[in-house]
């Protein structure tokens, strides 16, 4: 079930399968893994590296039970290469603010902070 940007049915299988003590570091690397994916996706240039970068940051995303976010890189993804780069702009800014919302919530998973 996918409440809010987590969805709590692959969360729990995630740590059924790490156990509770390697699920925090699951998350702690992919929280560091999807920080240099989301860089690289802001900074790429050509149409073949964001799509790459796009495709990356969404199968890890979907892994980790964060459809919302795997769903916009998908988006990102499949933009036509002749798309308008206001359209590539507001995909970019969307994946930006997902994943600002997954983080805190994987951090408060984690009990680094409260829930936002």
């Amino acid at each position: 079930m996918t409440t809010g940007h987590l969805d709590a049915d692959v969360l729990a299988t995630l740590r059924d399968i790490m156990g509770e003590d390697q699920f925090p570091v699951l998350v702690e690397t992919y929280l560091s893994d999807s920080e240099r994916r989301l860089a690289g996706l802001l900074a790429a240039t050509e149409a073949r590296a964001l799509r790459d970068a796009a495709h990356s940051f969404k199968g890890s995303s979907s892994n980790m039970g964060a459809m919302r976010l795997a769903e916009l890189c998908g988006r990102l993804e499949h933009l036509p290469l002749e798309a308008p780069a206001q359209a590539v702009a507001e995909l970019r800014s969307g994946i930006e603010q997902e994943f600002t919302a997954v983080r805190a919530r994987f951090l408060a998973i984690l009990d680094r902070s409260p829930p936002a």
